[in-house]
């Protein structure tokens, strides 16, 4: 089967969306879905049995893990990269990361070299891989690559992908201000991106660079003005800034939004240790929260 850009990217939107990976405390959410635009079955023989080994990943991840290993071990072209990225996807839900890597650089790989798009999303979702197994210094050599391959295809939003990816791994590896480069080149590449402008105020916040950071988290709180990640974050610079009032008023729109939920447990935590109103220094720590 030859192998083309329409294949590839249009049997990858049947699948988790390559473009939002976030990670959180080294685990990668590597199964967002994206919604097709339309109803339609997928017609094509390598899309249609994407879309099977995605339904079996829903039910069983160790069985679309072994049916992605006979559909890779028995294939070529489009359908053995597709084969490699259900592998992938499956390696992930299990947690198998370098499984997950595996796959998803073979994936990108076995795409030919003029299909960078293809080949810049494969390598994107391997990078998080590496990240989620902790490897940051080989996230950083295969994000790096797929940062190239978005440059190549002149494609923005992969660029910014691959960019942001990157900045996670230079954080890992102890290299803040090398990151930050990464998240300015992300936010200039797509500045409609709610979760870069947090992992920018976040870091910001890291450096002391407190003025910096707060107008990242405005920024991000003007894009996703409910999002409990950016309210948790927003609390953190004002509490650190001094602005006690306004870090309990964030804290409590977290808790308020759902009061059970992971980031609203932090919220009541920080909440808890400004203790009542006025009777704390405002600069008294936090925990930080990891980028």
């Amino acid at each position: 089967m030859i192998l083309t850009s329409s294949l590839i990217l249009a049997a990858l939107q049947v699948g988790p969306n390559p473009n939002t990976m976030p990670l959180t405390d080294g685990h990668s959410e590597l199964r967002e879905r994206q919604v097709r635009e339309d109803d339609t079955a997928p017609t094509d023989p390598a899309a249609k049995w994407l879309a099977q080994c995605l339904e079996q990943l829903d039910e069983d991840a160790s069985r679309a893990h072994t049916l992605a290993q006979v559909q890779r071990n028995e294939t070529t072209g489009a359908d053995r990269v597709l084969a490699n990225h259900c592998l992938g996807l499956a390696a992930t839900e299990l947690g198998r990361w370098d499984d997950a890597i595996t796959a998803f650089s073979a994936a990108r790989d076995e795409t030919p070299d003029d299909e960078l798009r293809a080949r810049a999303r494969f390598g994107s979702m391997a990078g998080n891989a590496a990240l989620a197994s902790g490897d940051a210094l080989r996230a950083e050599t295969i994000l790096s690559e797929a940062k190239r391959d978005a440059g190549a295809a002149a494609s923005a939003p992969l660029q910014a992908i691959a960019s942001s990816d990157l900045a996670r791994a230079l954080v890992a590896l102890d290299r803040s201000e090398e990151a930050l480069a990464q998240l300015e080149m992300a936010t200039q590449l797509e500045p409609a991106n709610a979760e870069t402008w947090l992992l920018k105020a976040t870091l910001l916040r890291r450096l002391d660079r407190l003025d910096a950071a707060q107008a990242a988290i405005e920024q991000a709180g003007e894009l996703a003005p409910i999002d409990p990640a950016i309210g948790l974050e927003a609390g953190v610079i004002a509490v650190l800034s001094g602005r006690e009032e306004a870090a309990r008023a964030s804290w409590q729109s977290v808790v308020d939004l759902d009061p059970s939920s992971p980031v609203a447990l932090t919220a009541q935590d920080y909440l808890a240790q400004l203790g009542p109103p006025s009777t704390l220094a405002p600069a008294q720590a936090v925990s930080q929260e990891p980028l």
